[in-house]
């Protein structure tokens, strides 16, 4: 009876320092945090076409540069759709240029510069911007945490047994952060 007892109070021990529980939830935080980018990007391209067609009155003749938005702006919706962060990278890196020169052209357009609408949406990018900046940290701040707790002892034990593996970051791309972009026409 006292052997029972003893195995007993060890298995309570054991289980309750397994780390189940948490893991779920460091799991669900990252995955809520990598939702939260996807609804930041999303805003972001929405936001888009409306630029674009302020823009578009102004300035007809650049079609090139509304035909490479257009594209970048559905690669980032299908990305965004797929759930699938290094492809939300890469489209996210993509709808960037085209929008450095769109704002590029528009700033050479005191017209479009002075335009209510343009400089309205220009803000509300500005502002997707920060969120999209936010939304990223935060993801990684999650990923962050339940990388390093799925890695502790006894927890890597129960993160083995369950199946749970590590997550990603949300990378910026080593290229785009070595020099800033270039606008050309």
């Amino acid at each position: 009876m006292k052997r029972m007892t003893v195995l007993l109070a060890a298995a309570m021990l054991t289980l309750s320092g397994c780390g189940y529980n948490t893991i779920q939830t460091l799991d669900e935080q990252a995955k809520n945090a990598q939702s939260d980018i996807q609804v930041q990007l999303q805003r972001r391209a929405d936001l888009v076409p409306n630029l674009v067609a302020t823009v578009k009155g102004y300035a007809a003749h650049e079609t090139e540069i509304f035909d490479a938005l257009a594209s970048a702006r559905a690669k980032l919706s299908g990305a965004v759709q797929s759930g699938d962060l290094d492809s939300m990278a890469v489209a996210n890196r993509q709808l960037t240029g085209a929008l450095g020169r769109l704002i590029a052209l528009s700033e050479s357009n005191p017209q479009i510069k002075a335009d209510q609408n343009f400089r309205m949406l220009q803000d509300q990018l500005e502002g997707t911007e920060n969120r999209i900046a936010v939304a990223r940290r935060d993801y990684n701040d999650a990923v962050r945490q339940y990388n390093a707790y799925i890695r502790r002892f006894p927890q890597v034990l129960t993160a083995k047994a369950i199946g749970a593996k590590s997550r990603g970051y949300f990378q910026a791309d080593s290229a785009a952060t070595a020099a800033p972009p270039k606008v050309q026409f």
